[in-house]
């Protein structure tokens, strides 16, 4: 049986830690603070919203949401999210996503200020990641990371494969292993015999968005397999992209869902919200 990758213990133990940083930031006159836009009502984006505002609670960070009606135009968010850049008192922008389809998600993503930008999706502190200079790292990729570092897993030299190249988690996750010196292939929607890919991989990193998808038969043993996948099912139970039962008999480690890579993409977030705060002081 593999060992259980526990994000949640270790969000938890990242966030004690965070609690301290702000209490100290607030004793030198500085009060972080995240701000959240959210177009529309989509019933996740509200759940997520609701989950980085109690984790911003728990660790003392302020926090503002900023709710828009579905018909809010691109405009109307620029300009909100210039004043937003030009307060002084907010920290970190988040804008979340999927936004309506008048809005060019992109764009917005620019206009947020670098500095401010602790989603890390601003174009300058994706193009820092890839020539590795400090920058606002996304935060799943970034929690995936701490969650390998924590257990001691080594990368180096490791042959990971990453299912999924969406720009929030399979782009930056590349990036990320780069830096430790793995050898990364990325399989996507077009990519052939996936399942023979996987196979010679030491690292699986699963971000696609399909239930179950990753099943025994793919996996090496001994394999490290992270499930970044989120996705209800018909009678509401939440499970990942990796069949947890079968290649948790498989792989050495694997990460649960719910209750591994989740909580560890908050973590990240107030991470950076803190980080943000002392660069803007």
């Amino acid at each position: 049986m593999a060992e259980i990758l526990d994000g949640k213990k270790l969000a938890k133990k990242i966030r004690i830690g965070l609690k301290e940083e702000v209490e100290k930031l607030k004793q030198a006159g500085i009060c972080p603070k995240l701000a959240v836009i959210m177009v529309g009502d989509n019933s996740s984006s509200e759940v997520y919203v609701k989950n980085k505002s109690s984790a911003c609670r728990k660790v003392g960070i302020e926090f503002e949401e900023f709710l828009l009606s579905k018909e809010t135009t691109e405009q109307e968010l620029l300009e909100l999210i210039q004043k937003l850049n030009d307060d002084k008192n907010i920290h970190g922008i988040l804008l979340q996503s999927p936004v309506p389809k008048q809005i060019d998600i992109n764009k917005a993503f620019r206009t947020i200020l670098p500095e401010k930008d602790v989603d890390g999706f601003h174009p300058m502190n994706v193009g820092n990641l890839v020539i590795g200079e400090d920058c606002f790292v996304s935060c799943t990729p970034f929690g995936v990371m701490k969650l390998l570092e924590e257990y001691e897993i080594e990368i180096e030299g490791k042959n990971a494969v990453i299912l999924g190249r969406s720009n929030i988690v399979g782009k930056p996750m590349v990036q990320c292993l780069l830096a430790e010196n793995a050898t990364i292939t990325v399989c996507h929607s077009k990519t052939q015999k996936i399942q023979n890919i996987v196979k010679n991989a030491d690292i699986v990193i699963s971000a696609i968005g399909k239930p179950h998808f990753v099943t025994s038969d793919m996996i090496k043993e001994g394999a490290v397999v992270i499930d970044v996948g989120i996705n209800r099912l018909g009678d509401g139970s939440i499970v990942g992209d990796v069949d947890f039962d079968s290649v948790n008999r498989k792989a050495s480690y694997i990460t649960p869902v719910p209750g591994g890579i989740g909580p560890m993409t908050i973590a990240m977030l107030l991470t950076n919200v803190v980080k943000a705060t002392k660069i803007q002081n």
